[in-house]
């Protein structure tokens, strides 16, 4: 009957669900890869991969986002709450449609060397040369493709006035109590 007590106490209930969460956490990080041996391209998860493709932000841009540079699609998604005008709209359409262009090659060229890389291990003629050249090569795509998102940001911040950088910011929720981040490279109007 004690055993019974000890066993229905809701201390020792919160200790045996804690080490069962425990168990099943341990035997999920055994396999973390499981899975994935799968995917076309082993280091690139299918979202990843698509993401490339389409040009997608992917966070690339987060240090110019968050320290008030806006992206010019969210900023063209804010246009009217931001009060652009036509020619701002214009210059800003165009400038992503330039960015994706570029953005979508660079990307290309991201995946490209991924498969290369994996097709090296897959067909087992990895050699130290081969993959020293293959990840240096992919480190540098991979750093075009954030340096083209993020020079974007740049040159839409140069196509805003303050005020529309600070509503921009105050509109994607980046704006907190005492924030006073400077608001550089956007026109005075």
């Amino acid at each position: 009957m004690e055993r019974q007590r000890t066993m229905n106490h809701p201390t020792t209930m919160m200790l045996v669900a804690a080490l069962l969460v425990s168990h099943a956490a341990a035997a999920q990080t055994d396999r973390p890869y499981a899975g994935q041996h799968m995917r076309a391209i082993k280091a690139l998860s299918p979202e990843e991969t698509r993401g490339y493709l389409d040009g997608a932000g992917m966070g690339f841009a987060k240090a110019a986002e968050l320290n008030r540079y806006p992206g010019p699609m969210h900023a063209l998604e804010l246009a009217d709450a931001l009060a652009l005008t036509a020619e701002q709209r214009s210059a800003l359409q165009s400038l992503m449609a330039r960015h994706k262009d570029e953005a979508r090659a660079l990307g290309a060229e991201v995946v490209r060397l991924e498969g290369e890389l994996d097709r090296l291990f897959a067909e087992r003629r990895a050699t130290v040369e081969e993959i020293d050249r293959l990840t240096a090569a992919i480190g540098a795509a991979h750093a075009r493709v954030r340096a083209s998102h993020l020079k974007t940001h740049l040159a839409a911040t140069a196509l805003l006035a303050p005020a529309q950088i600070a509503s921009y910011a105050k509109l994607r929720g980046y704006d907190a109590p005492g924030d006073s981040a400077p608001m550089h490279h956007g026109r005075a109007h």
